[in-house]
């Protein structure tokens, strides 16, 4: 695997040069075809080559049968050009100078001639250029020197074998330099990627669920190493978080269980002993059986659609029955219907409210569930003396607070009341239900937009503010 990257990396490298090389290439070629197609000044300008301008300067060249001179054009362009001319006859006599340096011969031999076309014989500056032209049978030549100190001639004599040697010279160079670049890429490229070895290696251990394996952010990738620890360390707190719901969910499926259990051995008791002909049970006993059958029928009802409830409120699945409607009126409601149930007649629950219309959308019957849920909590798991004070009041938002000076909750149980796994279920008659009441009224609060939230301290009481 490491070397299937190094090497996948260090050929990419490679073709990327070649890749540059070739389009390099590609672009002269086609640069210089279009300078010699369309006449296009890329590499050089406009301007003829000196070669050029010599061969047609023959063109500027009057004779007549034994004398020679050149037209006003001619002249014109040399003096741009900042050139001199020595035209000569066939013997190489000067017959005709124009801007001709002091310095320069009056007759020449060819290998004077020879020897000033190859090197600047006149000075530094000055590279001479050499035209004939025959008019007449006669055959002249001229000498044009130009002095530009940008201009350079140079000739090269070469030999085909040296030329070979250097092409084999060459290619061992090209190759050692091909390995050299090899080599340094490789080290480069080792480099570059030791750490991705690292990354691979560690989003390896966080599939294994190993969350302890953190490296140090270090390099070019000091950022993604930072990164890759952080979600190590989130992920290892979300497996504990996990491995504590799965624990409280076992409980609480326990506890539930447990509850369902006992009341169907009842219902199985009973209707066995009145299906029994051995026994025979008078009109009230029978009522009294059926009356304990209805009775606990209707809590595993009650369980089973808490927790149909309490699903549907986690997977967003439940739509709101909203309209608008007289809070003050609902809640009125609900304290007296809590105070007319004969099992709960005799406790102390007050209701304040500074106004008798607030007016707010909430869909009645899931309110309704929510704040009887939080009122039925704040009684069954206090004694029967408890004080519950239940007020309402517009601000910015409407305000409900349910208040107690009862036992008081532990401040790590806070945190974790409205967990739908919290709290077991109890059978007895006090703290029977499916334990899901605190999560309902959450969830209900919630999906009307709202806000809940609870403080308590231990032997002074519970308070829980409710804003919609």
């Amino acid at each position: 695997m490491k070397w299937k990257l190094t090497g996948r990396y260090l050929l990419s490298i490679v073709l990327v040069v070649v890749l540059i090389i070739f389009i390099n290439l590609a672009l002269a070629i086609a640069m210089l075809t279009a300078q010699k197609a369309f006449d296009v000044p890329i590499f050089q300008n406009h301007e003829i080559s000196p070669e050029q301008f010599t061969r047609n300067f023959n063109k500027e060249i009057i004779t007549n049968k034994q004398a020679a001179t050149i037209s006003k054009d001619g002249q014109k362009k040399l003096e741009k050009k900042n050139a001199w001319i020595q035209i000569l006859d066939e013997n190489g006599t000067e017959i005709y100078g124009f801007r001709n340096p002091p310095n320069s011969k009056k007759k020449y031999i060819p290998a004077d001639i020879i020897q000033m076309y190859k090197y600047k014989e006149i000075n530094g500056k000055t590279v001479v250029y050499v035209g004939e032209k025959n008019i007449n049978g006669r055959q002249f030549s001229y000498l044009i020197g130009i002095e530009n100190e940008n201009l350079n001639r140079q000739f090269i004599s070469y030999n085909n074998q040296d030329i070979f040697r250097l092409f084999n010279i060459g290619t061992i160079i090209f190759l050692i330099d091909i390995l050299i670049a090899l080599m340094i890429g490789y080290l480069f490229s080792k480099r570059l990627t030791q750490p991705l070895y690292t990354l691979i290696d560690g989003i390896k251990k966080l599939a294994n669920h190993e969350f302890n394996h953190h490296a140090k952010p270090r390099g070019l990738y000091k950022n993604v190493f930072y990164n890759l620890n952080h979600l190590a360390d989130q992920l290892k707190l979300s497996e504990k978080e996990r491995k504590r719901l799965d624990l409280m969910r076992e409980e609480w499926i326990s506890n539930i269980s447990h509850d369902i259990k006992t009341p169907l051995s009842s219902i199985q008791g009973y209707a066995e002993m009145m299906k029994d002909k051995d026994y025979t049970f008078s009109t009230d006993e029978i009522r009294e059986y059926a009356g304990i059958i209805e009775e606990k029928s209707r809590y595993i009802k009650d369980v089973m659609e808490d927790l149909n409830l309490s699903t549907r409120l986690k997977n967003k699945e439940l739509s709101l029955n909203k309209k608008e409607m007289n809070i003050v009126a609902l809640l009125r409601t609900i304290v007296i219907d809590i105070l007319n149930d004969p099992k709960y007649g005799n406790r102390q629950i007050q209701f304040y409210v500074n106004q008798e219309v607030i007016m707010e959308e909430v869909d009645e019957i899931l309110f309704r569930r929510a704040i009887n849920n939080l009122i039925y909590n704040a009684i069954v798991h206090n004694n029967d003396h408890v004080k519950i004070e239940i007020s309402i009041e517009k601000k910015d938002h409407t305000q409900i607070l349910i208040k107690d000076n009862g036992k008081g909750i532990k401040k790590k149980e806070i945190e974790r009341i409205f967990d739908r796994y919290y709290r077991g279920t109890n059978t007895g008659a006090v703290h029977k239900g499916s334990g899901l009441g605190m999560a309902i009224a959450h969830d209900i609060i919630k999906a009307h937009n709202g806000q809940i939230t609870i403080q308590s301290e231990i032997d002074s009481g519970t308070s829980i503010e409710i804003k919609i």
